[in-house]
């Protein structure tokens, strides 16, 4: 891998005018098959790293009040698992854990099952990016589950670091309560999105459709300066947990991967 400047994730709400500054001059292309992976599953039986890169040593500017530690980053009872804990690393006071596959993917179903973090001021995602550090436009699609409210996921979409798409759907017990599957399915015209194997969001106009292979992200960090999206951040005593059980990419026009996939379901 690159430096850690080259594979650093997304910019989560830092204002469109300032990554308009750093975006290259170059229009959104078509998805570049040479530099797209495959089809897979992964049950996170263990961590390939030929798959996936581990963010460690960065922030991601000054609304996150913690700092990627691989430390954050482990494989328990076949899950793969996320921490946010109080513990000094770089230039904040908490650390916290993020992967991010190696590759990008293209057009597609997107699958994962998970359960997500307690706490106030918490964000637990799930997510696809690329952007300038790849020498792209900022384009993304996320499930975001915002402590403050575990009973609803975030659904939202930028397309050249155009984002105002969200979207918020019910998590029937709570995202943290238990596991439940999050599935996007992105077309070159259509983008959909499920909860637990319903609809929640059909996305019809292009315009509000990326068009750029993106990597595929989890992410758990906090925030002190974003409460009244993400609700006031309170550090509970004891690290807060996102827990991964499987994640699926399903190339457009291919079979399903598992019998549980939404691509066994969905036309």
């Amino acid at each position: 891998m690159t430096t850690s400047k080259n594979c650093i994730s997304r910019l989560a709400l830092v204002s469109i005018a300032l990554l308009g500054a750093f975006l290259l001059p170059q229009a959104a292309s078509a998805q570049d098959n040479q530099s797209t992976g495959g089809s897979f599953v992964d049950n996170f039986a263990r961590l390939d790293t030929g798959r996936w890169y581990v963010s460690d040593g960065w922030n991601n500017g000054p609304h996150q009040n913690c700092t990627w530690s691989k430390k954050q980053v482990s494989i328990e009872d076949g899950m793969l698992q996320l921490q946010f804990i109080q513990s000094k690393a770089g230039e904040r006071n908490y650390a916290c854990g993020e992967i991010q596959t190696t590759k990008r993917y293209g057009y597609g179903t997107y699958e994962a099952r998970y359960r997500t973090a307690t706490g106030p001021g918490l964000n637990s995602a799930f997510f696809t990016y690329i952007g300038p550090a790849d020498k792209k436009p900022h384009d993304e699609i996320d499930f975001e589950v915002l402590g403050k409210n575990s009973g609803q996921v975030q659904v939202n979409q930028y397309i050249s670091a155009k984002g105002g798409n969200e979207k918020l759907a019910p998590v029937a017990g709570g995202a943290d309560q238990g596991f439940n599957d999050y599935a996007f399915v992105w077309e070159k015209d259509r983008l959909r999105y499920y909860v637990n194997g319903k609809l929640v969001q059909d996305v019809t106009d292009p315009s509000k459709i990326p068009t750029n292979a993106q990597k595929i992200f989890f992410s758990l960090w906090g925030t002190d300066t974003l409460s009244g999206w993400m609700g006031k951040f309170a550090y509970g005593g004891e690290p807060a947990t996102m827990q991964i059980k499987r994640v699926a990419f399903t190339a457009a026009g291919e079979k399903c991967l598992f019998p549980e996939s939404i691509t066994c379901k969905i036309d």
